[in-house]
């Protein structure tokens, strides 16, 4: 006969033998890039694929980041002491620039 105790240490020793599944999400990573004396910083960043890049203006004139395929994103005009995010979700090399001033720059590229 199999008592309670028995029962419980089989158990255990069941429960211990099985493998454990492990869950490797990654968390996703805020960037921010300033828009500050006509020009982004950093002008080039590297993210992951479901990371965030929020952009800053710092500047009196108005900007904006701006997908040059104008396909990925636009994050509109933004005023002193404004921002807008995007999310990344695809992996590419996005080339951008301030609609206003096409000098200003900048490329993401996610992996």
């Amino acid at each position: 006969m199999i008592t309670r105790r028995d029962f419980l240490r089989r158990s255990a020793a069941t429960l211990a033998a099985l493998p454990v599944l492990a869950t490797t999400a990654r968390a996703q990573t805020m960037h921010t890039v300033t828009i500050k004396n006509m020009s982004f910083s950093p002008a080039n960043l590297t993210i992951s694929a479901g990371d965030t890049v929020t952009w800053i203006n710092e500047d009196r004139p108005r900007h904006s980041a701006w997908d040059d395929s104008g396909n990925a994103f636009d994050t509109g005009l933004l005023g002193n002491g404004d921002s807008a995010s995007v999310t990344f979700n695809t992996a590419g090399s996005f080339n951008y620039r301030c609609r206003p001033h096409a000098g200003m720059r900048g490329t993401i590229t996610v992996s």
